[in-house]
This record gives C-alpha cells, structure tokens and sequence, in this order.
C-alpha cells in the first residue's frame, strides 16, 4: 500500500474512533502554509497528514452528527487554564508556570481546557 494511501487510511480510522466517542470535537485550525515556512519542520508537518485528518473530523462529525469546532490557534498556550491571565513564554518554554495563581503544567496540557472554552 502506498504511503499516501496508509496516512489517509489512518486518518479516516482515527477520525472514525474520536467522533463516534465525544458530542463536540475541538481541534485547533492551524494555517498548515505558514508552518511548512520553517524548511527544519516543513516535511515533518507534510508528512503528518493534518488536513486529511481533519477533513476526516468534519465528515464523521456529520455523520455522526457531532459537534466539530476549529478554533484559531492564537494564545491557546499562552493563556493560564486556571485563571485566564496571559503569561508570556517562547516556543521551547515546554512548561506553562502562571506566576499569578501558582499554576503549572505541560504547556500542552494547559492548552486544550483553553480550545474548549
């Protein structure tokens, strides 16, 4: 099986696993464009297949009839989880630490309470 073949079956199969399972599937609506900019990162984000997934999302989100939100991308990382106050930080600072209520955690942890408020 082609390569392009087996990522779009994935995504079609992982797709079909997380709609079925949540009421409402939030996922952040990232501009792949300007992230294949950076040639270090370009063929890994290429070969990841975002689209084809979340292409996927949508349609099963229908059929499912489920909720599908793509949500902009913006400070889903740089706000706190816990109390909503910006905290500002560089792409390798890996640790959200909120100096205002004492929180800390995975940056990608904190993120994903933000997409769905």
């Amino acid at each position: 099986m082609k390569i392009s073949r087996q990522r779009e079956e994935h995504a079609k199969r992982l797709a079909r696993c997380v709609c079925p399972s949540n009421d409402v599937v939030a996922y952040e609506d990232l501009q792949v464009k300007n992230l294949v900019k950076n040639n270090k990162l370009a063929k890994a984000i290429n070969d990841s297949g975002w689209y084809q997934f979340r292409k996927w999302i949508e349609y099963f989100g229908i059929k499912f009839g489920k909720i599908t939100i793509a949500v902009p991308p913006q400070y889903t990382s740089i706000n706190c989880s816990n109390c909503g106050e910006k905290v500002a930080k560089t792409l390798s600072t890996r640790t959200h630490s909120c100096p205002h209520c004492g929180y800390i955690d995975c940056r990608d942890k904190n993120a994903p309470p933000l997409l769905v408020s």
